[in-house]
């Protein structure tokens, strides 16, 4: 964790991507740019895993990783043998993120039971740790017990970075005890302190060097020469993850003081009203959890949240409705 401005990376949105294709074209973009690294997230498209494998190859310098991948969706161990195959295939240039999601996700489109997220993300990065030594795993949890694994390969040196994503007190302690960084999102600027705090905690716990612990946020941006277009489509962006994507962004704004407003907002969009849930989402909130407006504009709000102390890389992320263009100029006005 860091006190100097903050890195900028990437996260390559899922939407308007018509072929893996452009997204590679878009990794190159960032690389081209001067980007740190390209995040991939995992919903219900392409697998981040082959698009990841394919940007590798088209990329020479630029790091990649999962933000996020499901720890339901694939055992501890593949999950291990994945993130040593993609150090291979990368020379180096991978990071495993890795997140709970939630029941919507895990239950409706796994058909697996959700279970404990703390504590099978605390296991599924302690097991996959294991795993990337190339020593044989023998672990007794309370979700995996696991006998004999181990790679039939030589371990990567070094071994990819486990990263942990969370959005609650608990789930951010986590991630300071465990992982080797942790993925905010949605987050204002006071309310990503107190969850500093929480990560703080987490690393003085299991006696670590906070200093170790990399932190990304997520950041929602926009910037286009049409500042009302930018600000209109990240107000849908986020009224639609707090209003349709289950609780925990719900639950995550109103820790952070803006319980009445994401109440609004969920209720408005459930009753279908997707005018009125945007409208909820006024400029106050928009602006303090994400970044919209005209180039100059972003650029100028964006180095607010690269200047927090403890941020390490910001990722510039894209609002769902984004077309590729707009994307392409985003990525081109939020350039190191």
């Amino acid at each position: 964790m860091s006190d100097s401005a903050a890195d900028r990376d990437v996260f390559l949105p899922v939407g308007a991507q018509p072929s893996i294709d452009a997204l590679c074209e878009q990794a190159e973009r960032a690389e081209e740019l001067g980007y740190d690294r390209v995040w991939l997230p995992e919903t219900w498209g392409r697998d981040a895993v082959t698009v990841l494998t394919s940007i590798a190859h088209r990329t020479n310098e630029i790091g990649i990783g999962t933000s996020i991948v499901p720890i339901y969706s694939r055992s501890p161990a593949l999950l291990g043998q994945t993130a040593a195959t993609l150090q291979e295939v990368s020379d180096g240039r991978f990071r495993l993120g890795l997140g709970p999601s939630g029941p919507i996700v895990v239950e409706n489109w796994h058909g697996v039971d959700y279970g404990n997220p703390l504590r099978r993300t605390r296991e599924t990065v302690e097991i996959v740790k294991a795993v990337l030594t190339g020593e044989e795993v023998d672990y007794d949890g309370d979700d995996f017990d696991l006998s004999g694994f181990r790679l039939r390969c030589e371990p990567p040196e070094p071994a990819p970075a486990v990263d942990a994503a969370g959005m609650g007190p608990k789930s951010v302690e986590l991630a300071g005890r465990f992982a080797d960084g942790w993925h905010a999102l949605m987050l204002t600027r006071e309310g990503l302190r107190e969850r500093l705090d929480d990560l703080r905690r987490g690393a003085a716990l299991a006696d670590r060097n906070l200093d170790d612990v990399r932190v990304t946020l997520s950041l929602t941006c926009a910037a286009l020469d049409d500042g009302e277009r930018a600000r209109e489509s990240v107000r849908q962006h986020l009224a639609f993850y707090v209003g349709g994507m289950g609780t925990f962004y719900r639950d995550s704004l109103a820790r952070i003081g803006h319980e009445d407003t994401a109440e609004a907002i969920y209720e408005h969009w459930q009753a279908g009203d997707r005018e009125a849930a945007m409208a909820a989402v006024d400029d106050e909130l928009l602006d303090s959890i994400a970044v919209a407006g005209t180039p100059e504009e972003a650029r100028e709000r964006f180095a607010r949240f690269a200047a927090i102390d403890g941020v390490d890389h910001v990722s510039v992320s894209f609002p769902r409705d984004a077309t590729l263009d707009e994307i392409g100029a985003t990525t081109a006005a939020l350039a190191p």
